[in-house]
């Protein structure tokens, strides 16, 4: 079909051309006869017609020179048409044809003659279609980017070469506190970074960086890393920004446990040799020895108690704990837990007394890690409350929660101390709780105990008057809601 068109294009250029010829040779024949007309008047006929005849000759070469030269040109015009024009539209057929076998059938229907023209259309509205679909999944992957931007955690900055930023998303407006858009410089420069965008454009082999900062009372991590464009070169920096204020926390207390256990373990241990030194090397009386024996039995005492809330905080720590909930009667576990205590409490001469309050239903915990944080805060209320002090216990009920309520006449809590007194080790007085042989562990267990239970405990106190501390837990009652 293409080869006949072009055929055709050639013939009608040939036609045109011959024709065109044709009527200049005419009217070129009819100038002249005028001519000759005129001037017979001067001229004998004879002479003219040799002159006509002649002028006749001479147009009949030229014209046949033309139309030679004309097809010649035509030739070479329908040549350079087939390479031009023709060719390419041949080759996109043919691979139109391949690459959109199914949808010309679709297109012509079964049964219709094939033709270059309807290949051509269906090659260029697959093409479309294929045009349609990437422009489509290209707009639906960058919605899909910027969806993902504008919700992650992590702050996100893109900056162009110039150090223009070219993307930013509300986290890194929100860590980094920018009310308006800032190159480079203006953002990074004031936190001393050691960063700039030369070393991206001058070395070759840098990667990426991390650097730390501090903004205002959050720590902020940075990482920096180049991207290139299409030609391998460097085009901008991502800089991704995290707040990693709670892992540092976090490595401060570890780090700080660590301490504290290594200082713990270390005064027993020294105390237990410098006594076990004395006894080989000297010779004591009786009385001595039985003192220093005495003294090692309460540090390794001492230390085996240390060992034993470490390992039970392990166990919390890891889920290792198996926490069995039953249903029990909460104020005979506190009156039960209480009387077991009544001779330390006489021996201090303390006041103590508990009040239970007959309509407490029953309980839905461990029994045993309750009992566990009864014995701690009663023990430390009995440590902590001087002689001829006072100690009331109260078991109750609220909503869904019963209570217990532990109020002492003891030295009490400083204020500033309070929300640090469930932290591993913490003393408010480390002399004295030492003195006592406290771990600085017993309320860090009881919160975790009470948080696998569902339960709270809160704690009042000023120092010198006393402390009230109310632990509440879920009832059956509010179990059976629950579920």
């Amino acid at each position: 079909m293409l080869k006949n068109i072009q055929i055709k294009i050639v013939l009608a250029f040939m036609i045109i051309g011959l024709c065109a010829i044709s009527v200049l040779g005419i009217t070129y024949v009819y100038n002249l006869q005028n001519i000759s007309n005129k001037m017979t008047e001067n001229i004998g006929i004879e002479e003219i017609n040799n002159i006509i005849n002649n002028q006749i000759y001479q147009t009949k070469i030229v014209m046949i020179i033309a139309v030679v030269v004309f097809i010649i040109l035509t030739i070479i015009i329908g040549i350079y048409v087939a390479k031009v024009v023709i060719a390419p539209i041949s080759n996109l057929i043919r691979s139109a044809e391949k690459a959109t076998k199914g949808e010309r059938e679709k297109f012509l229907g079964p049964g219709k003659k094939k033709n270059e023209i309807n290949d051509l259309v269906v090659a260029f509205d697959s093409i479309n279609n294929e045009l349609k679909e990437n422009l489509n999944e290209t707009t639906r992957q960058k919605k899909q980017m910027e969806t993902i931007l504008l919700h992650m955690t992590d702050g996100i900055i893109a900056f162009n070469i110039e150090g223009k930023i070219i993307h930013i998303n509300p986290a890194a407006k929100t860590f980094l506190n920018l009310n308006r858009e800032k190159d480079f410089e203006e953002i990074f420069g004031k936190y001393n970074v050691d960063i700039n965008l030369e070393k991206i454009i001058y070395l070759e082999n840098w990667t990426s960086s991390e650097q730390k900062i501090n903004v205002e009372d959050r720590t902020i991590n940075l990482f920096f890393a180049p991207f290139k464009n299409e030609n391998e070169r460097p085009a901008g920096l991502i800089v991704v920004i995290q707040d990693i204020t709670e892992h540092v926390k976090l490595d401060t207390m570890r780090k700080r446990f660590v301490a504290d256990v290594s200082h713990e373990l270390k005064t027993p241990i020294t105390s237990i040799l410098g006594y076990a030194d004395t006894l080989l090397e000297t010779d004591v009386d009786p009385e001595i020895n039985k003192k220093f024996l005495d003294r090692i039995s309460a540090e390794a005492s001492r230390m085996s108690r240390l060992v034993s809330d470490l390992l039970v905080l392990s166990k919390y720590d890891t889920s290792k704990v198996k926490v069995e909930k039953t249903e029990f009667d909460l104020g005979e576990l506190v009156k039960y837990t209480f009387d077991g205590l009544d001779i330390e409490m006489k021996r201090k001469n303390q006041t103590a007394e508990c009040f239970v309050t007959s309509n407490v239903p029953l309980v839905y915990a461990d029994k045993s890690g309750i009992e566990r944080v009864v014995l701690n805060i009663l023990t430390n209320a009995i440590k902590y409350t001087p002689e001829n002090g006072e100690i009331k216990v109260y078991v109750g009920f609220v909503y869904n929660d019963a209570y217990i309520k532990i109020i002492d006449t003891g030295i009490g809590i400083p204020k500033e101390d309070l929300d640090k007194i469930f932290e591993r080790f913490y003393r408010v007085d480390k002399a004295r709780t030492r003195e006592m042989g406290g771990t600085g562990l017993g309320l860090s267990i009881a919160k975790e105990i009470l948080d696998q239970n569902d339960s709270m405990i809160d704690i009042k106190s000023e120092h010198g008057k006393g402390t009230e501390v109310v632990i509440r837990i879920p009832t059956k009652q509010s179990k059976s809601s629950k579920e």
